[in-house]
């Protein structure tokens, strides 16, 4: 029996998971901390751990797993840099979950754009108090806007295929464009400094990688339309937080949805309404009216779940059964 130590596990996780094949003789123990070096000795005489994005594996980490006997770590999840790839590169092999619902995330990112060009938010809470006013809600029209999308991977296709729809002139940048699909829907692959100065949205669909790394930063903030919106339903670390606040104060930066955080590991998926926000600059983007921060959700609907533990499930199964891991992490170190 393959023994599966679960972290970071939540109701819909253990739901999920429990739904998923059961086509190999495996027993999951689901564990509600995040994996860590307090919680890397309940991992001893487990065979595989099972890791969300906030579970940081470390050098120090892999070492105590190495001890404990585990020869895999599953992420369900599409990223990975929460891994240090040269610490397990030739230790335990890591399998993840590549694509499970590009529309989840895509939608989202849509989302977030109607809710604060309309102001959804704040039209929602002014109802509720018997407030039926008009003021200080007006949006404008989608259509004939142009929208900077960075990253063209599967959730940036779905997201310009959807915003093609809304009838918006459609920039992108990637470093590996597809120009089939380009010339399929109908947009222009630019540079970013075209998608700083020309986008009236811009939103992030790109990997977090060196190159990535706070490509939102104070130079690029400047380059913009000033009242420009920013979403960000990809990683945290692509926007350099500070960077954002100083435009929202200034109004360069009229809008920003932000589905992820730089810090969010601290806070993200975790109850805090009974306690004070020690972030500092957490706080200070919840405080601005035009600000919308959802905590990674972005990926969560019914059948997005469903992916991910299927895939999960099948990586675990195939490792065990010496098959080929399609879903390996592979190491250029």
């Amino acid at each position: 029996m393959i023994k599966i130590a679960f972290f970071d596990a939540k109701p819909y996780d253990i739901e999920s998971f429990n739904k998923a094949p059961q086509d190999f003789d495996h027993k999951i123990t689901f564990f509600k901390g995040h994996l860590s070096p307090e919680t890397a000795p309940l991992t001893k005489d487990f065979q595989a751990v099972c890791i969300f994005v906030n579970d940081v594996v470390d050098r120090k980490m892999v070492d105590l797993l190495v001890q404990n006997g585990v020869s895999l770590i599953a992420i369900r999840a599409a990223g990975y840099n929460n891994i240090d790839l040269k610490a397990v590169f030739n230790k335990i092999p890591v399998v993840r979950v590549p694509a499970y619902s590009p529309y989840a995330i895509a939608e989202h990112a849509v989302m977030l754009m109607l809710a604060l060009n309309r102001k959804i938010h704040r039209a929602y809470y002014r109802t509720r108090d018997n407030n039926f006013t008009l003021n200080g809600l007006l949006g404008f029209d989608m259509h004939g806007k142009t929208v900077g999308i960075i990253g063209t991977g599967r959730i940036g296709k779905v997201a310009i295929t959807i915003l093609k729809g809304f009838g918006m002139r459609v920039l992108a940048y990637d470093v590996f464009p597809d120009k089939e699909y380009q010339q399929k829907t109908g947009f222009d692959y630019v540079d970013l400094e075209t998608i700083y100065r020309q986008s009236d949205i811009i939103s992030l669909h790109c990997p977090l990688n060196k190159e990535t790394f706070h490509v939102i930063d104070a130079a690029s903030i400047a380059k913009m339309k000033k009242g420009v919106m920013i979403i960000n339903t990809g990683r945290g670390m692509l926007i350099d937080s500070k960077a954002l606040i100083n435009g929202l104060k200034t109004g360069q930066v009229g809008f920003a949805g932000l589905d992820v955080y730089e810090e969010e590991s601290d806070y993200f998926y975790e109850d805090f309404s009974n306690k004070v926000i020690t972030d500092d600059v957490l706080a200070r983007l919840l405080s601005f009216n035009n600000v919308m921060v959802t905590s990674h959700q972005g990926f969560f609907t019914k059948e997005a779940l469903s992916s991910i533990a299927a895939t999960t499930m099948n990586n675990i199964r195939d490792f065990f059964l010496d098959k080929k891991l399609t879903n390996e992490i592979s190491y250029k170190v």
